[in-house]
């Protein structure tokens, strides 16, 4: 069932799919879907959306994400009232009253991973692990816990923790650490300056040791490692991330059709999965590019299948 899928993660256009949606799917079998607050309009609606995603792939633990990180980064917005509870409010309230905090934290994600579980979804591009810093663009802003590397991986463990604990996956992104980032990803290519001894130290730091199912690339390019590549397109950052950050389980491109990549959709994913990314992701919900993604993607490889095999059982 696994096996005959490509290594790619796909977004769908609205509150329903369409045929040309389905006849994709039928045919490129990715390996998941990605949902967006244009995708949920109320209760029974988005339902209705995964089980039809499922039925599709005659699979009831079919990989469904979403993007819920809470404040502006709130892709259920039509259903729950997240909007103050951004990782900076965590991460204050972690700082002042660390019994409160925790009290707060695992009611909090309690609440969302019943809910994403009452809606069919099974991993959340949770936990940001980027450590904030004052001068850089505020993409990241108060979406990180804190500016302090310690706190963003503790507060960010137990994120892991508590959403495991509901049966949800996490995503920690954007490995190996995007709060440098002086312009939006979304729009330009970041570049760091900052030499590798100090990137370890304290950026990368945060993404250590963490009992993820899955992580999310930074397409941000680090000058001191790899003067050319983001590290979603750097074998030597993917090294690295697996060495010296040693996260050993699935790898996640960022968005393939983000501007900070400046090759051609194609490229893009063929560069993603030369350097080292196991999936492929690709959000906007355009047909003509999707369908160069799931072209240019392999079928899942032994890596893939052991991988999700063991996220399948994590569901039961």
């Amino acid at each position: 069932m696994i096996r005959n899928r490509r290594a790619f993660i796909v977004g769908i256009k609205s509150t329903t799919l369409s045929k040309k949606e389905k006849t994709f799917l039928k045919k490129y079998k990715p390996w998941g879907v990605i949902l967006f607050s244009r995708n949920i309009k109320e209760f029974k609606q988005i339902k209705k959306l995964t089980s039809d995603l499922r039925l599709i792939f005659k699979d009831k633990k079919y990989p469904i994400l979403i993007d819920q990180e809470g404040g502006r980064v709130n892709r259920l917005n039509n259903l729950i009232e997240a909007s103050i509870f951004t990782a900076e409010y965590f991460g204050n309230l972690y700082k002042k009253n660390r019994s409160k905090f925790f009290n707060y934290y695992k009611v909090y994600i309690s609440q969302v991973s019943y809910l994403l579980n009452e809606i069919g979804i099974n991993i959340n591009t949770v936990p940001v692990l980027d450590v904030r810093k004052s001068k850089s663009s505020n993409i990241i802003g108060d979406r990180s816990y804190s500016s302090i590397p310690k706190n963003v991986s503790k507060i960010g463990d137990l994120c892991i923790e508590q959403f495991n604990k509901g049966r949800v996956a996490t995503v920690i992104k954007h490995i190996p650490g995007h709060g440098l980032a002086r312009v939006d990803s979304h729009k330009k290519t970041p570049v760091v300056k900052y030499k590798d001894k100090y990137l370890f130290k304290n950026d990368f730091s945060s993404f250590k040791r963490k009992n993820s199912f899955f992580a999310m690339t930074a397409h941000v390019i680090y000058k001191d490692i790899d003067p050319i590549n983001t590290a979603t397109h750097s074998p030597k950052i993917i090294k690295l991330i697996r060495s010296k950050i040693g996260f050993k389980n699935l790898i996640i491109s960022d968005d393939i059709s983000m501007k900070a990549l400046n090759n051609t959709i194609k490229i893009n994913t063929l560069k993603a999965i030369s350097a080292g990314c196991n999936l492929i992701l690709h959000c906007n919900a355009k047909c003509s590019e999707m369908r160069i993604v799931a072209e240019n993607t392999p079928l899942v490889d032994n890596f893939i299948i052991k991988k999700t095999s063991q996220f399948y059982n994590f569901l039961s």
